[in-house]
């Protein structure tokens, strides 16, 4: 088995788990809210490298090349995530479930950019969820609640001072904490580092999260994908542990935003990567 072949076994296999687990969690009243499923019409999705573009690479359905929504060729940066969207694409049965394709629905909005928004504007829009992250938002009582809100996110507060130079100072009640224009400025100054496609990965896991902290610290694996949904939910998970939950509800919930953060960060690590290779081959060429 060549690696190309053990990789797609491999990111194949994760995301069939997830789908199953979907699957067997979704009942058949909330399937009719997803939206219209499509016939599958392709046997097999493969992956060919771009012509006169090196380490990109397109995904074919069969013969034919994937679109994206507004009709681009589907390119993608790396071998990785070009494995990863073709395993989504196979992972499809009679009909194409495209809400279970969270990986190519982010390759496709950083191909598209369906908002038309610049770079500079979407690294504004990020760094702003700063003033409404969850871990600033504390709740004064009951003090039981309040003792387990700093037990848990104290730790990725004090993370992100450490590693950006930020302090977010916690607040009670809905007032929102104080960030300067020049803290603003400084974390703007730090993500222009990401690439646009990385850009796209990072919007997805703030919102999801609704934390900048917590997506930041996902991006550099500080955290893993459960820890930061299950932080992201604290208030949820708490009053779960003192009264109990709707069970299908909280576990559909769960496991939809556990999905989309998991292709996330994927998506962001695959980019990464290629970024890195890239930047090396760059080097090497100059040397």
């Amino acid at each position: 088995m060549n690696r190309s072949t053990e990789m797609m076994s491999f990111v194949s296999g994760g995301l069939m788990k997830v789908a199953n687990n979907l699957r067997q969690l979704v009942p058949v009243r909330y399937s009719s809210f997803i939206g219209k499923d499509l016939t599958k019409f392709y046997k097999t999705a493969h992956i060919t490298q771009v012509v006169g573009q090196p380490g990109y690479y397109e995904i074919n359905l069969d013969t034919k090349k994937l679109k994206t929504p507004v009709g681009n060729v589907f390119q993608v940066p790396g071998e990785s995530l070009a494995l990863a969207v073709a395993a989504e694409w196979n992972t499809q049965e009679e009909k194409i479930k495209r809400h279970t394709m969270h990986i190519t629905s982010l390759c496709n909005t950083a191909i598209d950019n369906p908002t038309h928004r610049t770079r500079s504007q979407v690294v504004r829009a990020i760094c702003h969820y700063l003033g409404s992250d969850t871990l600033c938002y504390r709740m004064a009582e009951p003090e039981k609640l309040l003792a387990f809100q700093k037990a848990n996110w104290d730790p990725v507060l004090l993370w992100f001072k450490t590693r950006y130079g930020i302090e977010l100072e916690p607040t009670e009640g809905i007032v929102s904490p104080e960030i300067s224009e020049a803290t603003y400025l400084a974390l703007e100054k730090q993500l222009t580092s990401y690439t646009d496609w990385t850009l796209v990965g990072l919007q997805q896991l703030v919102e999801c999260l609704k934390s900048l902290s917590l997506a930041l610290a996902l991006c550099e694996s500080e955290i893993e994908v459960q820890r930061a949904v299950y932080l992201s939910r604290l208030e949820s998970a708490f009053q779960t542990e003192q009264w109990g939950s709707v069970e299908w509800y909280h576990d559909i919930e769960m496991q939809e935003t556990q999905a989309r953060v998991a292709a996330a960060t994927l998506f962001i690590h695959f980019c990464h990567d290629f970024s890195s290779m890239q930047t090396k081959h760059k080097h090497t060429l100059l040397s």
